[in-house]
C-alpha cells in the first residue's frame, strides 16, 4: 500500500507552504522564514517555491522587504492542483503490485485500493487552501497545539 499515497518531500513542502502563505496574507514571507517554520532545507524549499511561482500559484518579490505571497485568489487553490503540479497525475491504484497479477478479478483487497484511491483524490480535489486555514487544520494551528 506504499504506493497508495505517494507524497514526496517537495509536495509536502508545497502543500504546507501554500497554507502557511494563506495564513500570512499581509506581506511577503521569506524563504528562510518558511524553511525555519517547516524545519526544511532552504535549498530544497527554494526549488519548490520556484515551481509554485512558475505555475502562477504564488508570486515573489526581490529585495529587503521581498519574499513570497499567494497570488490573488490563491487561497481557492485545491490540494489536488498543488499535488499534480509537484507530483504529477494522481495515480489510480487497483493492485498492490506495480503490474497487476489478478486483472482486478478476485483481488485479495477487493475494491479497497481503488476506493481509497478515489476517496483521497476526491479529498484533494475538493479541499482548498482556505478551507484548511478556516477549518483550523492550518500549519500554524497544528504547530501551536504541539507546543502546548
Amino acid at each position: 500500500m506504499t504506493r497508495l499515497l505517494k507524497i514526496s518531500d517537495a509536495t509536502a513542502l508545497g502543500l504546507h507552504t501554500m497554507v502557511y502563505l494563506a495564513e500570512s496574507p499581509d506581506g511577503f514571507i521569506t524563504t528562510s522564514e518558511i524553511a525555519t517554520y517547516l524545519r526544511a532545507s532552504e535549498a530544497h524549499l527554494a526549488k519548490v517555491l520556484q515551481r509554485l511561482t512558475k505555475a502562477g500559484l504564488i508570486k515573489s518579490t526581490r529585495g529587503p522587504k521581498g519574499g513570497f505571497t499567494l497570488v490573488e485568489g490563491g487561497e481557492k487553490t485545491s490540494l489536488l492542483t498543488i499535488y499534480q503540479l509537484l507530483e504529477g497525475p494522481f495515480p489510480s491504484l487497483d493492485c498492490l503490485f506495480p503490474a497487476p497479477i489478478c486483472n482486478n478479478t478476485d483481488c485479495i483487497m477487493g475494491g479497497l485500493l481503488n476506493k481509497l484511491s478515489r476517496e483521497i483524490q476526491e479529498y484533494l480535489a475538493t479541499t482548498t487552501i482556505m478551507q484548511l486555514v478556516k477549518g483550523g487544520k492550518s500549519v500554524t494551528n497544528q504547530k501551536d497545539s504541539k507546543n502546548k
